[in-house]
């Protein structure tokens, strides 16, 4: 089956926790929307599909299915592609992790648009260097702090011991967003979080993972995404 993925062509955003799964797992997919006429077909799904419409990308489409948001997406493809624990339990113990991302993914949005969505950065720029101060003084060292004890706790190469999973994935993607958006923050924090980075190398070295990462699959970082790098917030 070729999956099909629905995301904004230009960003690496939330589609990108995906396309690291996707690439990991060797699966076939197309990224619709950065195909011509893409975009069109992304909004015709959004506003047509019958019955159970996504709210906004990221989706999946696979086979019949249409899923929406990206920790469900996860939690459907971990467990169709080795990239989840086999039980119940684990299932929803990464699912409850990739979940505790989300809520970071959205606290990191927001250092650079405090005040909304709607409102460019340029409108907000003295919120949004609050919200950042606030944001490496007490969110990031409770978030990556958090996943630090759970990586150390369990002893393994990964989150949930010696096998990958898609949350592996996601925290790479969170350290490599926070390394962008932040430089000078992040590498006085990264001596606080040593097995992240540990884990953060080994994702790397993975042989699907570097095909991606070297490949025009792989979306620049760039102000228009989710970790956007303002010189003036990162000091």
């Amino acid at each position: 089956m070729r999956y099909e993925l629905y995301y904004w062509p230009g960003i690496q955003g939330r589609g990108e926790y995906i396309r690291l799964a996707l690439e990991e797992a060797g699966a076939d997919y197309v990224d619709v929307a950065r195909g011509e006429r893409g975009m069109s077909e992304m909004m015709r799904m959004m506003e047509g599909h019958p019955g159970t419409p996504p709210f906004a990308p990221p989706f999946l489409k696979a086979g019949k299915l249409v899923i929406g948001q990206t920790a469900n997406i996860l939690l459907y493809l971990g467990s169709r592609h080795g990239l989840a624990p086999k039980t119940e339990a684990g299932k929803l113990w990464v699912h409850q992790l990739q979940l505790t991302l989300a809520d970071l993914v959205l606290e990191a949005h927001d250092t650079h648009h405090p005040l909304g969505p709607t409102l460019y950065y340029e409108d907000q720029r003295a919120p949004a260097k609050r919200r950042t101060d606030e944001f490496w003084k007490e969110r990031v060292p409770k978030y990556l702090g958090y996943f630090e004890r759970v990586l150390k706790s369990n002893g393994g190469a990964y989150v949930t011991g010696r096998r990958l999973t898609y949350v592996d994935l996601s925290l790479f993607q969170i350290v490599e967003g926070l390394r962008y958006a932040f430089p000078k923050r992040m590498k006085n924090f990264e001596p606080e979080i040593p097995d992240l980075i540990g884990l953060h190398r080994r994702v790397v070295a993975r042989p699907n993972i570097k095909a991606y990462l070297s490949s025009d699959r792989r979306i620049a970082f760039n102000e228009d995404g989710i970790f956007r790098h303002y010189k003036e917030l990162d000091s």
